[in-house]
């Protein structure tokens, strides 16, 4: 356990430069205590490690040193051969040299890591995409990521769902991300070249909706402090919230309950009783989008399922229903074809 913290904050050191104890600590896991322990562990082994006191002290490794150790253990061996995305990868002009790394990576471990490694990438594929989801052609997704790996400011033609439905857009890249199968383009809204930074928050916008890209040769930095990760978890959260603004209140058989998914499938899980009036049936108050999609979404359910308040809701439900029973000549009991 020790020789692996101590190889851990070598590495660190290593790849992120001068880093103080309690970054190191929180890093870890570990008290900064058990930090200035490993530190004179390492200083003792002949590490060329120093630290310097003060607000902008730290630790750091002497100038130009490294070391070729990776340590890695069978599980990150497995682990690395299996994060490799190849579509994606190729997506991204990337694809050779994916392979090539791993080429490399495989020809460096040890021959029983080696046989682990292949046994993973024998028995484990990843496929982002969802079954039904299409395969969307985003043309210009090597060019973007080329202005997002390089810091470039980018013209482009985006296809949006409202009017006007083309648009121009300056945008200052800020990353990439690959959710189900179709890549994200994070960027914030460039500003005239003689005006310093972005203007405004970052914003999500489909690759494959952008219909023309161009470089401007104008660099643009992230934000101090920005995190791509964290960013867009936030924005998921954010959206969540957003898709359920409403509520409407149902008894469900248990067939249609099983048809039930992701938020209210929780809902009805979390808040849902048994019907005084139909045995075997729930009662639950679930988060609707609108008014209109749960108007189709109930009547999806048929019989298997009554909304019971909003007033306005129960009746669309309830016009609907009628509409679709005269349609097929079954109003009051008697078939209009008979």
């Amino acid at each position: 356990m020790k020789s692996s913290r101590l190889l851990s904050i070598l590495l660190l050191l290593q790849t992120r430069g001068r880093m103080t104890a309690a970054q190191l600590a929180e890093e870890l896991e570990v008290s900064v205590r058990t930090v200035y322990r490993d530190a004179e562990a390492l200083a003792a082994a002949g590490v060329p490690l120093y630290g310097d006191a003060g607000h902008s002290g730290g630790y750091q490794l002497l100038d130009g040193y490294r070391t070729r150790l990776t340590g890695l253990a069978a599980g990150e061996a497995e682990a690395l051969f299996l994060t490799s995305l190849p579509g994606p990868a190729a997506e991204l002009g990337l694809g050779r040299a994916l392979s090539t790394a791993q080429l490399k990576l495989r020809a460096a471990l040890p021959a029983e890591l080696r046989a682990q490694a292949d046994r993973m990438r024998l028995r484990f594929h990843l496929d982002a995409p969802g079954w039904y989801a299409e395969h969307e052609e985003t043309p210009h997704l090597a060019r973007v990521a080329d202005a997002v790996w390089r810091g470039r400011v980018v013209e482009v033609r985006y296809r949006r769902w409202k009017a006007p439905h083309e648009v121009d857009r300056r945008l200052a890249p800020y990353g990439l991300v690959l959710k189900a199968g179709r890549w994200y383009l994070v960027a914030a809204t460039a500003t005239a070249p003689d005006t310093a930074g972005p203007a405004g928050p970052p914003y999500t916008y489909r690759v494959d909706q952008i219909l023309a890209v161009r470089e401007t040769g104008e660099e643009c930095a992230l934000p101090e402090g920005f995190e791509l990760a964290a960013h867009w978890q936030r924005t998921q959260a954010e959206f969540h919230e957003r898709l359920y603004p409403e509520e409407a209140e149902v008894r469900v058989s248990a067939r249609a309950a099983a048809r039930l998914t992701g938020a209210q499938a929780r809902a009805l899980a979390a808040t849902g009783t048994p019907d005084p009036e139909l045995p075997g049936w729930t009662r639950a108050v679930l988060p609707i989008e609108s008014q209109e999609q749960a108007e189709a979404q109930f009547l999806a359910l048929g019989a298997e399922a009554e909304v019971l308040a909003p007033p306005a809701l129960r009746r669309r439900i309830g016009v609907a229903a009628a509409a679709t029973a005269a349609r097929y000549g079954t109003v009051g009991g008697e078939d209009r074809l008979a």
